[in-house]
């Protein structure tokens, strides 16, 4: 018989590959127990099974089934996972004791040295060297390994036992044989993982064989351990065998420890996916944010641009009122929603650099850059708009002036026309006399100079009706109609005059009588009536004017007419004289006038109406006159009101701008206190807020009374509004920026000395304090703050040097390698602009002092939950984790393809390398 004790024992001596201690003296001597053999036999037995039915297969004789090798060789490759050489399959002994033989030598290649052990025993069937050689399987690959507190195999296995059943009463583990005849000590290990399962209290110490019943059935049925012994192989034996108690109690351990390593992975799994279920939440809110602003901008910029014209100025006005409306009401929410959105968005980029994820990059189309690139395209329309208002505001103005005046003088010469053309065709002069034939001739002389005097109101009439069509008057065809009306009935006029002339010319031959003074009344009341319709016309004439300087011209203008009125007076009396003399003379010489002047239709009754209507004209105008320019002066203190007020919020919001800078440069204290104060100080800065509700009022008076220049501010409304929306953004980003650096600091542990350190060098090289590090002060800043190359290369760990180290970097101006130096540009710098932010800096700094979670480790810790296969069952998943994170789990994984593959299977590698961006989900 061989003594596979002394083997161990042998094996152990003077080295790592010690299994246990020595056995007792005594121990030697009961090995033939026929009892222990027993316990031994159905222990190693239900050990064995418990791993070859991994592979569909069991033994039933532990010394008859692994006579040929086969299943021994199975066995080895099952708890190893390992291969072994192939075996042998013929019948013969030779190929028996070859493939025991391989199956030695792998056991022996484990550093475990097998003494009298030989493969012409286990072929044979030896009871007793078949279950030495189980027994020293069972120390390598089930106890050697397990450790506690630096005790190995089974002072450690011993050590466990006694850790985990301490706090039970009636427990006391001091050995593997008489410490657990009672049952107790295994309910004991039960309760103290799965107290569920055994109700411990019920338990009595007298009745060991219920106990050891019910922990031997609880483990086979709920932990997977195959009942290894009978209650009564225990409780009958004075001493049960130490190795079937020990094989037994380490199935407990390992699956025990199997569940303490599946509970911290899952635990780093929920931490992993909670952290990745907030980052796409923030994705998916800022995805929908930038969805709604941008469509709110894609139906507004049509709006802006929309330039159907109105027909009147009271239209426009609705118009210009609606857009009043929106500038006030619609739009500042946007505004608000822009700037959340970049908060949202720089606050999910530091979450997913603190967390070790991808940069969050946004649906195309919905970048920061591209709502930016929107807002100023809307902001350029809503620009342009305003304009377009202004300026059609003043064209309808325009065009209803020249629409009156056109119509005005229309009027006037279509009362001049009316009947001549009767008067034109008609023959009267074939039965007149001599004299009368020379009047009528005259008459028409005097006609053709009115009808040249009225020349220069139709030429009028035909500028004002293309400027009507090129300003593009709503009512241009009858404006069109009536001028061409006019125009063709000049020409039938003039063809008229000429062929009445003729026909006048022909008949003077014989007709000498010509009434000098009717003439020369005639040649002179024309035009003098002519020029009385003309300053009539001038008088009722409408005006548009800016400014005070356009009002003043116009009264000036006005009191050099009346300065003409005496001479004009003085043609008045003398035409009135010429009317005199004729009636005197007439009287004189008993002539008997046969009606009025033969060469003219202008009676002095007419010429004295016209002048008593042009006198009364005037002070009418002068009435009008004094009233527009007290609307300009009025207008002008508008202007004044509104520039004081602007030139107040102008400079107002580029004081706050310049404090911010220095604010942010500049900040003391805590985090949390420098946020405390930037809130105060935006709240300071709404305070203002009424100061700019002021200025809009003013500007609203101002675009009432339709003034389009200020010559007391060089400020703009638009200026103002873009300067205090930009004074709000840059506060909110600055404030953004410090809670960004708290995040930093609690997530990756970060002092608040370290924060210190970095704004004070940070600051140290921002020498034009522009919030920014060029390259070359971005290098010098980290050799300042000792950054060591070599280490980082080696460890990326980005540990600081110690102080002696760091003054040496200074004091010699070491800098950074080139190729390194440029890494770390592309990390801080990723657009290639050339400068470097304080965040970018901060997130820098933080990412190379901080250890973070990777792919490989999400992958690891899958593997154990999924007992080392290569993939993982949406049962398993739904048993580690909870359930919320399990069902993220299952919808996200993708199905499992690789040759070992089972229906269900789910690929949790490609999965994890998903969640640090390695690959696509």
């Amino acid at each position: 018989m061989v003594d596979y004790h002394a083997a161990n024992n042998q094996s152990s001596v003077g080295g790592p590959q010690t299994y246990m201690e020595q056995e007792n003296d005594w121990d030697r001597d009961l090995l033939l127990d026929p009892a222990w053999e027993k316990q031994q036999r159905k222990t190693f037995t239900a050990w064995c099974n418990s791993h070859l039915r991994k592979a569909g297969t069991q033994i039933e004789n532990i010394e008859e089934d692994f006579r040929d090798g086969l299943k021994l060789m199975l066995l080895l490759e099952v708890i190893s996972g390992e291969r072994l050489p192939k075996p042998e399959r013929g019948k013969m002994r030779v190929h028996k004791i070859n493939n025991v033989n391989k199956a030695l030598d792998f056991i022996a290649s484990k550093g475990v040295k097998l003494v009298s052990i030989g493969a012409e025993e286990i072929v044979d069937g030896n009871a007793k060297m078949t279950l030495g050689m189980i027994w020293t399987i069972i120390l390598r690959f089930a106890i050697q390994d397990i450790s506690v507190e630096e005790t190995s195999a089974k002072e450690g296995l011993l050590l466990w036992c006694q850790r985990k059943t301490a706090p039970y009463k009636n427990v006391n583990v001091q050995n593997f044989h008489i410490s657990w005849k009672d049952g107790l000590a295994f309910n004991a290990l039960i309760h103290r993982h799965r107290p569920d399962l055994i109700d411990y209290d019920s338990l009595r110490k007298d009745d060991p064989v219920t106990n050891l019943n019910n922990a031997f059935e609880v483990a086979e049925k709920h932990l997977d351990i195959p009942k290894m012994l009978d209650a009564e192989d225990i409780v009958n034996t004075a001493r049960p065998d130490e190795k079937a108690i020990m094989t037994y109690v380490s199935s407990f351990y390992h699956a025990f420890s199997g569940a303490q390593k599946a509970e911290t992975a899952a635990n780093r799994i929920c931490k992993v996916l909670a952290v990745n279920q907030e980052n796409e939440q923030m994705m998916e809110d800022y995805e929908k944010l930038a969805s709604d602003l941008l469509e709110w901008i894609r139906r507004t910029i049509p709006w802006l641009e929309n330039r159907t014209q109105e027909k009147t100025v009271n239209d426009m006005q609705v118009k210009q009122e609606d857009f009043r409306d929106y500038r006030c009401v619609h739009k500042p929410p946007k505004v608000q929603e822009k700037c959340q959105l970049e908060i949202s968005f720089n606050t999910l980029q530091t979450k997913l650099r603190l967390s070790n994820r991808p940069a969050f990059m946004p649906s195309e189309g919905r970048m920061v850059s591209d709502i930016n690139k929107a807002w100023h395209n809307l902001e350029g329309a809503e620009k342009g708009y305003e304009e377009w208002i202004l300026s059609e505001i003043r064209r309808l103005e325009r065009l209803e002036h020249l629409a009156v005046k056109f119509h005005q003088k229309c009027a006037i010469h279509e009362s001049w026309t009316d009947g001549k053309e009767a008067m034109l065709t008609q023959k009267d002069y074939e039965t007149c006399t001599l004299s009368e034939v020379k009047a009528l001739l005259r008459k028409h002389e005097a006609f053709e100079s009115d009808l040249a005097a009225h020349q220069d109101r139709v030429e009028q009439i035909a500028a004002i009706a293309q400027e009507l069509n090129e300003l593009d008057y709503y009512d241009a065809a009858s404006v069109n109609a009536r001028c061409q009306k006019i125009c063709d009935q000049w020409d039938v006029l003039g063809e008229l005059t000429h062929k009445r002339k003729e026909s006048l010319e022909r008949t003077e031959k014989q007709l000498e009588s010509i009434d000098e003074l009717y003439l020369e009344y005639a040649k002179r009341a024309a035009p003098f009536n002519n020029w009385m319709e003309g300053a009539m016309e001038d008088l009722q004439d409408m005006f548009i004017v800016h400014n005070i300087e356009e009002i003043q011209g116009l009264i000036t203008a006005h009191e050099q007419f009346k300065s003409t009125l005496p001479e004009a007076n003085k043609e008045r009396e003398a035409i009135q004289s010429i009317q005199s003399e004729v009636q005197k003379i007439a009287q004189s010489n008993g002539i008997k006038l046969s009606g009025g002047n033969p060469y003219t239709s202008i009676t002095p009754e007419s010429i004295n109406s016209k002048w008593e209507q042009a006198m009364a004209m005037v002070p009418l105008r002068d009435n009008a006159l004094q009233e527009e320019l007290n609307k300009q002066n009025s207008n002008d203190t508008l202007r004044a009101t509104f520039a004081t007020q602007a030139n107040a919020v102008g400079a107002y919001i580029q004081a706050k701008m310049e404090e911010i800078g220095r604010i942010s440069i500049e900040m003391n204290g805590t985090l949390e206190d420098q946020l405390t104060n930037l809130k105060e100080y935006q709240k300071s800065i709404m305070s203002y807020t009424p100061e700019i509700n002021k200025l809009e009022g003013y500007h609203q008076h101002i675009q009432e009374a339709l003034i389009f220049d200020n010559q007391y501010t060089s400020y703009t409304m638009e200026h103002l509004r873009v300067g205090w929306e930009q004074l709000l953004t840059t506060i909110a980003r600055t404030i953004n920026e410090v809670e960004n650096q708290i995040l930093t600091r609690d997530a990756k542990g970060i002092s608040q000395e370290q924060l210190y350190e970095y704004r004070a060098s940070f600051n140290h090289f921002d020498k034009d304090h522009s919030g920014a590090l060029m390259a070359e002060e971005f290098k010098a800043c980290l050799i300042s703050l000792g950054y060591d190359v070599e280490k980082d290369k080696q460890k990326r760990s980005g540990q600081m040097v110690s102080d002696d180290f760091r003054a040496l970097l200074i004091s010699t101006g070491n800098s950074l390698g080139e190729a390194e130096f440029n890494r770390i540009m592309g990390i801080v710098d990723p657009n290639g602009s050339g400068a470097v932010t304080f965040q970018a800096f901060i997130d820098f700094m933080s990412t190379e002092t901080t250890d973070r979670d990777t792919a490989d480790q999400v992958i690891a810790s899958f593997k154990i939950l999924a007992a080392d296969k290569n993939y993982i069952t949406a049962d398993e998943l739904r048993r580690e984790l909870p359930p919320d994170q399990a069902e993220y789990c299952i919808a996200r994984m993708a199905p499992y393809t690789g040759p070992d593959a089972v229906p269900g299977a789910l690929d949790y590698m490609s999965f994890s390398t998903a969640l640090y961006g390695e690959s696509d989900l």
